[in-house]
């Protein structure tokens, strides 16, 4: 399998270009604002046709992503498609922000949300590589506020009882979302309510992640350990157990294990300041179009990435990214953890985390199970869409979406900021078109 060679930002600190000549220059000649992108990197993009797919059908996905940005049901978005290790498509649509008329840039940078997961599962895995931890351990090894946990269970009556868990949280747990762990939306949700800790937002928050997780750990939970899955808190629990573990703030951790070896140079919790203008702008579907998120907001908004508090590191749904950054840590998994001769995982770790571990446990869609922070597709005829067995990946609240296709050689990273989304099917589109243009 050939490897990726280079899919970085060189102009990371460059200024907006002058937005309202390049609006007027994208409707006029788009496929010259699609070259000029492109062009802004350091290596050329692939002919899809050396690779096993047709420009003529990728062609179909850029007429109809600008489709969706003509209707008014997407107000931007950034696509990079890989296969066998080149980049064979990175496209931007649309518009960062359409109150200032400026065009979406590839190098533009999005709110990941639970994107953050696999990347902090990573982080746990190369600590069990480092010998710091063991993903069988309970998670009170690390964090001692897990030593008790309790369940809110149902009662025949309607009400619950709150119980002792059965037996103690584990790394693994929380790694396949089986620790029971929910956002706070179970049968004591006014706990949670009133404990301030609901939802998967953290960037408001003036006060250190492991803070949170510790009044967390006091809380009911709604399963016990094992029992379900149950999709919440688990990796942010993560994120302060790489802290424990490692004796270093999670964003250093990442930094210094993942970012750096992997060149994700625009990949943080919080947005340098001077990179404020890069920062697409978030907004809502709603019955007469989309509108622009409140500023700062909470979950939907705009958010405090910029101007927040800049303490809380929420390992489930913090960071921010661009498409070209995320594709070059898919692009390391799908080479068995390892890109540009830099080994960030064992390949029998990767083996490991896009394997399922849930068995049936994944009820809500079939066809799928879950590994350790990503989705496995097992099979793809009850799933209903394109895609092969093996195939693993997620997405995150503002609508973006990736998976990794093993069997095809193939990474896609979709990355747009719409929440909520109102039912659009675009991610469906994109798959679907993705697929149809594979012709080997």
């Amino acid at each position: 399998m050939r490897m990726l060679t280079s899919l970085t930002i060189t102009n990371n600190s460059k200024p907006r270009r002058n937005t309202s000549l390049a609006l007027v220059f994208a409707l006029m000649l788009p496929w010259v604002l699609v070259g000029a992108s492109l062009a802004a990197k350091d290596r050329p993009i692939a002919k899809a046709e050396t690779v096993g797919m047709s420009s003529e059908r990728l062609a179909k996905l850029s007429a109809a992503l600008d489709g969706y940005v003509e209707r008014d049901k997407l107000a931007g978005a950034v696509v990079v498609i890989m296969r066998r290790g080149e980049v064979v498509f990175h496209q931007a649509f649309g518009q960062r922000d359409r109150a200032e008329r400026d065009a979406m840039e590839t190098s533009d940078i999005f709110r990941i949300a639970s994107q953050s997961k696999a990347l902090v599962s990573a982080a746990i895995m190369i600590l069990q590589e480092d010998g710091k931890l063991l993903i069988s351990h309970p998670v009170s090894r690390y964090l001692p506020s897990f030593e008790k946990t309790t369940v809110a269970e149902d009662r025949d009556d309607g009400r619950y009882e709150i119980v002792p868990a059965k037996r103690s949280i584990t790394l693994r747990d929380l790694l396949t979302h089986t620790a029971g762990v929910s956002y706070g939306n179970g049968p004591t949700s006014h706990l949670w309510e009133k404990a301030e800790i609901q939802g998967w937002y953290f960037a408001h928050r003036s006060e250190p992640v492991r803070a949170t997780i510790d009044r967390l750990a006091a809380l009911p939970f709604d399963a016990h350990p094992g029992e379900k899955f149950i999709y919440g808190y688990s990796t942010d629990i993560l994120g302060a157990v790489v802290e424990a573990a490692s004796g270093k703030p999670l964003d250093q951790f990442l930094q210094t294990r993942l970012f750096d070896p992997l060149g994700m140079s625009d990949t943080h919790f919080y947005l340098p300041t001077d990179q404020a203008d890069r920062l697409a702008v978030v907004y809502s579907a709603t019955e007469t179009g989309l509108v622009k998120a409140p500023d700062p907001g909470h979950m939907v908004g705009q958010g405090h990435y910029v101007n927040g508090p800049r303490q809380s590191f929420s390992g489930g749904a913090g960071l921010l990214s661009t498409a070209g950054d995320y594709a070059r840590f898919l692009q390391m998994m799908l080479g068995g953890g390892e890109l540009d001769g830099k080994r960030v995982l064992a390949r029998k770790t990767v083996e490991l985390m896009t394997t399922n571990h849930v068995g049936d446990k994944l009820a809500w869609r079939g066809g799928v199970g879950f590994g350790l922070g990503f989705q496995v597709v097992l099979d793809v005829g009850a799933t209903g869409e394109h895609g092969s067995v093996g195939e693993f990946g997620w997405g995150g609240a503002y609508h973006s979406t990736y998976w990794v296709d093993p069997k095809e050689e193939l990474v896609v990273a979709y990355m747009t900021q719409l929440i909520p989304a109102g039912g659009l099917d675009d991610h469906q589109t994109l798959r679907a078109l993705v697929y149809s243009a594979i012709v080997d």
